[in-house]
C-alpha cells in the first residue's frame, strides 16, 4: 500500500484547541524527522526503539550491507493508536520497543511515539491520551495516517458504549482507512467475548468495504514479555497493512 501524502494539519477549530492540536502534531513530525539515532527518553511521552532487544517479528535479514537500504532513504509509514484511557495504548508501544511495560495505570497526558524500522520502510506509531479532554483531537489526526489501531478493554464493560462512539466518530472520519481494533486483557476475569464485543462495538453494521480487523490480545500479562502472541499477530498484520 503507497503511503498516504503527509500534509500539513489543518484544523478547523477555535483559539486553544487549535493551538494544542497543531502542536501536537507539529511535534511529533519534527521529532521523528531528526533522524532515528537521535532519541530523547528524559521525559514520559517520548522513547525510541530499544534495537537490541527487539523481537524480530519482520525477519529482516539482509544478504550485506550494500543490499542493506540507507536509513535516509526509508519510506515513513504513520500508524495512530487510540483508545479510551487504561486500555493498553501505551504498553502496545512499549512492548513494541523492546521496553518492559509498567506496573500499574500511567495514564497518557499528551502522546507518545515510537518508531520501528523494518526492511523497506521505517512505521512510526502515535498514541494519543485517552482522557476525555484528549478525545476530542483524535479526529484531527486520523486522515493523516496509514492505519488507525483502536484499543479496547475487554473488561469495562461501563465505558464500552463510549468506546464505541468515538469508534464510530474515527470510522466516519475517513471511510478508507484500514483499521485494526485490538480487544486487549482477554486474559483477564470477565473479559467479553470476541463475538460479544463485535456485537457491541456495531461491527456487524459496518461497511463492508471498509478493511476492519478485530483481533484478541493479552499485552503485556505476567511474564509473557513481548513475545505475547496477541502483540506478534498486531505487528504482523500492521506490516501487511503497510506493504
Amino acid at each position: 500500500m503507497a503511503p498516504r501524502p503527509l500534509g500539513p494539519l489543518v484544523l478547523a477549530l477555535g483559539g486553544a484547541a487549535a493551538v494544542l492540536g497543531s502542536v501536537l502534531f507539529i511535534l511529533w513530525k519534527a521529532y521523528f524527522g531528526r533522524g532515528r539515532e537521535r532519541r530523547w527518553d528524559g521525559g514520559e511521552a517520548w522513547w525510541g526503539a530499544d534495537t537490541d532487544r527487539l523481537p524480530q517479528w519482520d525477519e529482516w535479514e539482509p544478504e550485506d550491507d550494500e543490499d542493506e537500504p540507507a536509513l535516509e532513504e526509508l519510506e515513513q509509514r504513520e500508524v495512530l493508536v487510540l483508545g479510551l484511557d487504561g486500555s493498553g495504548k501505551s504498553t502496545f508501544l512499549r512492548m513494541l520497543a523492546g521496553k518492559p511495560p509498567v506496573e500499574g495505570h500511567v495514564p497518557t497526558w499528551g502522546f507518545n511515539s515510537v518508531r520501528l524500522p523494518t526492511k523497506n520502510f521505517e512505521v512510526d506509531l502515535l498514541e494519543i491520551g485517552g482522557s476525555q479532554n484528549l478525545r476530542f483531537y483524535w479526529k484531527e489526526f486520523v486522515n493523516e495516517v496509514d492505519v488507525l489501531v483502536f484499543m479496547v478493554d475487554s473488561t469495562d464493560r461501563l465505558r464500552l458504549p463510549w468506546a464505541r462512539q468515538e469508534l464510530q466518530k474515527l470510522l466516519d472520519k475517513d471511510p478508507d482507512l484500514p483499521v485494526v481494533i485490538v480487544a486487549n486483557k482477554q486474559d483477564l476475569s470477565g473479559a467479553m467475548s470476541m463475538v460479544e464485543l463485535q456485537q457491541e462495538l456495531g461491527l456487524l453494521a459496518s461497511d463492508n468495504q471498509r478493511e476492519v480487523f478485530l483481533l484478541a490480545a493479552s499485552i503485556a500479562p505476567a511474564g509473557s514479555g513481548f513475545e505475547e502472541p496477541g502483540t506478534v499477530r498486531i505487528w504482523k498484520l500492521l506490516l501487511e497493512l503497510l506493504s
